[in-house]
């Protein structure tokens, strides 16, 4: 303890502004009891913590968001940790931007022209995209179908698409499961029946699309040369189209 006089505070200067400074800073404070905590710390640090732990984990999901990048579901950062509430932080703080339900992608990130396949293989992954939006995939047709023709297994349960514009065909077998190749779309990879296969499906769903339009599409893939005659009539056999493409192809040949 040091001295204080009659003649004066004999205290150092420097403890004289230290505990001034400490007089100022609890002068709104209210005297507790021993063994009672103070209400205002225990409101104030808890927030400040949990402020700071939230942008750690917002930062912590829009970088994993850009290492995934095009189109992502909640479960898709779910199952590296991090919750759907950070999600919603980053969608009302502008980051992200909610493309359809249950669907979403980063706000800078600029959707390709084929954006809509990712969308619907991101929601439906065992789907096979074909017919007329394989054939706009393909560049042999110049008219995008409005939306999504995706294939599915004869047997299997059509899944909850929202508000996503997909349109369900039913194939089985050889036929669903022959013919497909996978794309990298917005870093979907996507399900897309090949150029063969495609036409040859035209021909099956004539009475429903058009015999015109299966005739346009084979002439554009021949021209194009975008697969040999042999690969049309492997996929002719495989979905049991050989008699109906016959006559178009041997007047091709």
């Amino acid at each position: 303890m040091f001295p204080v006089g009659s003649i004066g505070d004999s205290r150092p200067d420097f403890l004289k502004s230290f505990m001034a400074n400490e007089k100022t800073a609890n002068s709104g404070l209210t005297a507790c009891p021993i063994g009672v905590t103070n209400r205002r710390h225990t409101q104030r640090e808890p927030d400040i913590f949990e402020r700071m732990a939230v942008m750690t984990k917002a930062e912590q999901a829009l970088r994993l968001l850009k290492e995934i990048g095009g189109v992502v579901r909640p479960k898709n950062p779910a199952s590296r940790g991090i919750a759907p509430v950070y999600l919603r932080r980053l969608l009302q703080q502008g980051d992200l931007v909610q493309s359809a339900t249950g669907l979403y992608r980063l706000a800078d990130h600029k959707p390709s022209p084929d954006h809509r396949l990712a969308e619907g293989a991101k929601r439906v992954p065992h789907g096979v995209v074909c017919l007329l939006s394989a054939l706009a995939y393909h560049d042999l047709t110049r008219n995008a179908p409005p939306e999504v023709w995706m294939a599915v297994d004869r047997k299997a349960r059509l899944p909850s698409v929202g508000d996503l514009a997909i349109r369900f065909v039913r194939f089985s077998g050889a036929a669903l499961n022959e013919g497909v190749e996978e794309y990298p779309i917005e870093g979907v990879p996507v399900r897309v029946t090949s150029c063969a296969k495609t036409v040859v499906d035209l021909f099956k769903y004539r009475n429903k699309l058009g015999l015109t339009l299966a005739l346009d599409a084979l002439r554009d893939c021949l021209r194009k040369q975008k697969c040999p005659m042999d690969e049309l009539w492997r996929f002719a056999i495989v979905c049991r189209a050989e008699t109906v493409i016959r006559p178009y192809l041997e007047a091709l040949s």
